[in-house]
């Protein structure tokens, strides 16, 4: 794609990554194919092609957004699917997350969207805030159809029927492995699902330490900055992203780090992608060392050969998270683990479609987002399994609005066949405890 940015413009490192990427771009139309909102809605416009040439005329013009450019940007999930299939290999990640910093500079959005994007920004990240977030949620359930705002209708159903308690294994302390050192690496708790659900770092720690790993939350680190990065608010995501950074890098520069383990996709997308985020900045080699260990849970599991174990006769579907698939890559390493841990496993069909989560995707696009949700469970439920198994918190929560399958992560699956508890969400299932081989 041919550009004419100026010189002048090309100081700006932000405008200067765009230019890359547009001129990366063949205009083939890939894209369109795998995109999910060009899928429900066959606008050209709501496809990675129809955006780019909206991103191209506003950067290139240095023109204020007007409201056609931002809903349709605003309607991106980020799924990055694009990515997956453009033959060119355009980082359209990069460039529309660039794209939302300028909206969000330029933009004056109606009163009503502010509100809602800074309610989200200043509760979603801090796990104690939202946890009486969500208890609000749950007394407001009952009234929700009289809500007349379809977010906020969004916002009240979210709310999981049981909100766990606080997790004790969240605070900044040392695990000891089970056996032998075999690796030494930092947890990332998180935020959000620290609040929605406890279990899945409980069972990350219980499961790394049997295999060898001495498992660290490190001492300052929390949000990975995702989730305020995606509506633009580059100050705030890239605060709470510092906060990691240094605190991975004194781990680093302490007793040292084989990884920073992920176990939440969307966040391992972003904390892999600190040193392009942190490139021009004084944290720029720590930045950079922290993004070249950051993994997510199935990448070091394989790293630590987990053990066959002996699983009951469980089918399990496979919902394979867009910020794992497309973000990281990461295609075959859960079902591979799931399959060596006993299970029998089963893939939808058009496996990479959004579930129409996508950060806060489903609270500020829920119309949008209702319609991926029905199509993803259909899909799900159709190769009849008796659990649905997923790597990232916001897809679990997503899907099991929609489904009665239980919906658990792919960590507690694999706790459970090596030696742990049972999932809470399979405990009212009749399912034999696993034994190891």
């Amino acid at each position: 794609m041919q550009t004419t940015f100026t010189e002048d413009q090309l100081k700006d490192p932000g405008t200067a990554r765009a230019n890359e990427i547009l001129r990366a771009c063949v205009h083939c139309g890939f894209c369109t194919a795998t995109c999910p909102t060009y899928q429900v809605l066959g606008d050209e416009l709501d496809s990675p092609r129809g955006r780019i040439y909206l991103i191209k005329d506003m950067l290139e013009n240095e023109r204020v957004p007007d409201e056609k450019t931002v809903t349709h940007i605003d309607r991106c999930l980020s799924c990055l699917a694009c990515m997956t299939t453009c033959p060119s290999g355009v980082h359209y990640m990069h460039l529309v997350d660039h794209a939302r910093d300028y909206i969000e500079r330029h933009y004056d959005r109606p009163w009503s969207d502010r509100a809602l994007r800074w309610v989200l920004s200043k509760i979603l990240p801090y796990p104690m805030r939202f946890r009486i977030a969500l208890l609000g949620a749950r007394i407001g359930r009952p009234f929700v159809r009289f809500m007349p705002d379809a977010r906020l209708r969004a916002m009240l159903e979210m709310a999981p029927k049981q909100i766990p308690p606080v997790s004790r294994n969240d605070d900044p302390q040392s695990f000891a492995p089970a056996t032998p050192r075999k690796m030494r690496v930092a947890l990332m708790t998180g935020c959000a699902q620290r609040a929605l659900n406890t279990d899945i770092n409980d069972a990350t720690i219980r499961l790394l330490t049997r295999l060898g790993c001495e498992v660290v939350v490190a001492e300052g680190a929390g949000c990975c900055g995702a989730l305020t990065h995606h509506m633009g608010k580059t100050d705030e995501s890239h605060a709470t992203a510092a906060k990691n950074i240094r605190a991975w890098a004194a781990e680093l520069d302490g007793e040292g780090l084989d990884a920073v383990v992920i176990n939440t996709s969307g966040c391992g997308t972003t904390v892999k992608d600190y040193g392009h985020m942190f490139r021009n900045d004084p944290l720029a080699e720590d930045a950079a060392r922290v993004s070249a260990i950051a993994k997510d849970v199935s990448e070091v599991l394989m790293d630590l050969d987990l053990p066959a174990g002996s699983a009951p006769e469980l089918s399990v579907a496979y919902h394979a998270a867009c910020s794992l698939q497309h973000g990281q890559q990461i295609k075959t390493y859960p079902k591979d683990l799931l399959k060596r841990a006993g299970f029998t496993v089963a893939e939808p069909t058009d496996p990479h479609l959004c579930c129409g989560s996508a950060g806060t995707y489903n609270l500020m696009q829920p119309a949008i987002s209702k319609q991926l949700k029905e199509r993803k469970v259909q899909t799900l439920e159709a190769v009849r399994p008796d659990v649905i198994a997923a790597g990232n918190i916001g897809c679990m929560m997503q899907i099991g609005g929609g489904t009665d399958l239980p919906v658990v992560h792919t960590v507690e699956l694999l706790d459970w066949a090596t030696g742990g508890p049972k999932p809470p969400a399979l405990n009212a299932a009749d399912m034999a405890v696993p034994k190891l081989r």
